[in-house]
């Protein structure tokens, strides 16, 4: 196949990504809450994370979006779920979650000090018990895979033409 011909067209949205993260709730170790934004531009709570640009690597995109938007610098080398989005209100896409991980204590106060940008109305730690009631029913099946992915360890390595991607 000719790749100057395939190529002419490239698709008008590459992919999105974002990042799972836990908090461990200090009054009881086995309750937990997933790092949630509320976007501007769309109704309920999201993971943080947003779409990568031309030439730019995913991981290293959703590591972008989530130091943005929460403050947090976290190595990228799983994804827990992949989510394909037809068009409908956005162009056809593929959506990446991250394994973001369990953070420290330091690490969540960073996020409670940091200023999201202005298309981010707030930063919410959400129970797994009450997702359903904040999240768009698209959202809320994509952090429940996420996170049923999570507590089984299934997620796959990310790899860049075939090579593991160092953590970093």
């Amino acid at each position: 196949m000719n790749r100057t011909r395939l190529m002419s067209r490239p698709p008008a949205r590459r992919s999105g990504q974002q990042v799972f993260v836990l908090l461990e709730d200090p009054d009881r170790a086995d309750d937990f809450s997933v790092l949630l934004v509320d976007p501007v531009h769309r109704e309920g709570l999201t993971l943080p994370g947003g779409s990568a640009e031309q030439d730019e690597l995913p991981h290293l995109a959703a590591r972008r979006h989530l130091e943005t938007e929460t403050g947090l610098v976290l190595g990228l080398r799983t994804v827990l779920t992949i989510d394909y989005v037809p068009a409908a209100e956005f162009p056809e896409g593929v959506d990446f979650v991250y394994a973001g991980g369990m953070l420290t204590p330091a690490q969540a106060e960073t996020v409670r000090r940091h200023q999201p940008p202005a298309d981010i109305r707030g930063l919410h730690w959400v129970p797994q018990a009450k997702l359903r009631e904040v999240m768009a029913d698209d959202q809320y099946r994509r952090v429940d895979d996420a996170w049923d992915a999570w507590e089984h360890g299934v997620g796959l390595p990310l790899l860049i033409q075939g090579v593991p991607v160092p953590v970093g």
